[in-house]
């Protein structure tokens, strides 16, 4: 069998293994239950705790170092197959739908700035808690997730996951991510046409994203649950060059949220929340402010704490952030995000302009050329909590470094070689390799901002 081949079939054993998936979706919904909320009623782990002997630092490690790393990276390898296939919040969603009110979604709900918004204040908000540290914070920022995506499941839509389509924090992630995948379903609009209408409605596809498998041919909305695989004799699980998405659909389906997503969100706010705890800057500024309230007796930023679920307070740890440090985190993170976005946004309307006459559906389409970049930043900053927990239990690492440094040159190489196909959509070749050098820099900034992390810092 072809490989081809394989892939077509892979879709369909997708589709006649449903019930196979949905066991396979309880088991790790009762996996994820239970390293979510056992940590919460038990004592923080102490000096001596190890993943292998604490659940606490173990679930630590199952979350942060290897689930959202790993999803990240399957949604390079496989488009969006974990939302389909293993996320629990989609299958406990959808489960709620099936048995819930099928309202239809409001209006406040289809805002296109959702995926945004949701990322930037989840991101911000665990930083203010320490998510990664702590079971209480990871509890209530994953477990609220958790019951918001039941509860809108229950509210809206039949059989459905609106909450994955409309308002999951990391749905803009995975949407943009997931269009560099290698594989995904597509319909083939000749046999789609040529089909039995009347056998297709004998046998309907329940699409729980909501997705229109006529024009399917896009990953990002996709949840690659294989339902739809066969329908019609139109839809067929197929590979593609890596990126392609990017370069043939990216100028018609790229938008401003989705280019502030990947400049602001994942190669600003993100590189800031990474960044801040071990930066030298961060603690320049926060004692020069200090100095200052003191010497004008304002002292109560300085001693302030909040509750744990606004800032980080565990004095039993010495873990306690005051007004002055979370008002400073945050500056930080803006502060970051502003110069990530001048960095790369002012390359990329060069670029632009250099293609020729301003237009900002093009600027959207070279933006996307970032995801390379923008995937590895944050697949290489999540993974950093593996490298620590590691570390602390005696793993040597020595092939970290250089392992980075190949990941971060693989997604430069990727970036500018989206750019220039993009470049060479709008131009002939004098303007195209203009523009890609004048979105040089921008790479450079990126690159930067991890070296400072990881190399210099």
């Amino acid at each position: 069998m072809t490989r081809s081949g394989r892939l077509a079939a892979a879709g369909l054993w997708l589709r006649d293994h449903q019930r196979a998936v949905r066991r396979f979706q309880w088991a790790i919904i009762l996996v994820y239950a239970f390293l979510l909320i056992t940590p919460t009623v038990l004592p923080l782990p102490g000096a001596s705790a190890h993943i292998w002997n604490d659940l606490t630092v173990f679930a630590q490690f199952v979350f942060w170092g290897i689930w959202w790393p790993g999803v990240l990276l399957s949604m390079i390898l496989f488009g969006r197959l974990w939302c389909g296939v293993m996320c629990p919040e989609g299958s406990l969603s959808e489960f709620a739908s099936r048995h819930g009110r099928g309202r239809s979604a409001p209006r406040w709900m289809r805002w296109k700035g959702w995926p945004f918004a949701a990322f930037v204040l989840t991101t911000v908000y665990g930083q203010m808690v320490s998510v990664y540290q702590y079971p209480l914070p990871a509890a209530l920022i994953l477990g609220g997730s958790t019951l918001a995506a039941i509860v809108v499941g229950y509210l809206y839509g039949r059989d459905k996951r609106v909450w994955c389509r409309y308002l999951c924090p990391v749905n803009g992630v995975f949407a943009l991510i997931s269009k560099l995948a290698p594989i995904h379903f597509v319909t083939d609009r000749a046999s789609w046409d040529a089909a039995d209408v009347a056998a297709a409605r004998r046998n309907p596809v329940n699409c729980a994203p909501l997705v229109p498998l006529k024009p399917l041919d896009s990953s990002s909305a996709c949840h690659m649950c294989g339902r739809c695989a066969g329908f019609r004799d139109a839809i067929e699980l197929k590979s593609r060059p890596l990126g392609s998405e990017v370069v043939r659909l990216g100028g018609e389906t790229g938008t401003g949220w989705e280019s502030a997503l990947i400049i602001c969100g994942l190669m600003g706010v993100a590189i800031g929340a990474f960044q801040w705890s071990v930066s030298p800057w961060f603690v320049d500024i926060k004692q020069a402010l200090a100095l200052w309230l003191i010497d004008h007796d304002i002292i109560w930023p300085l001693s302030l704490h909040m509750p744990w679920f606004i800032l980080t307070d565990y004095p039993g740890r010495n873990d306690v952030m005051t007004v002055l440090d979370g008002s400073v985190m945050l500056a930080y993170i803006a502060g970051a995000a502003l110069a990530m976005s001048l960095a790369l946004g002012l390359p990329l309307a060069l670029a632009t302009r250099l293609l020729g006459r301003w237009q900002w559906r093009r600027f959207h389409h070279l933006a996307l050329s970032l995801l390379p970049l923008a995937a590895c930043g944050v697949i290489l900053g999540l993974s950093a909590q593996t490298v620590t927990l590691l570390r602390a239990d005696g793993v040597g690492l020595s092939w970290i470094g250089p392992a980075r440094i190949a990941a971060l040159g693989l997604a430069a190489a990727g970036s500018l070689a989206l750019c220039w196909q993009i470049s060479g959509r709008y131009a002939s070749t004098p303007r195209r390799l203009a523009a890609v050098t004048a979105a040089l820099p921008a790479t450079g900034a990126a690159l930067a901002a991890w070296i400072l992390q990881f190399w210099v810092w």
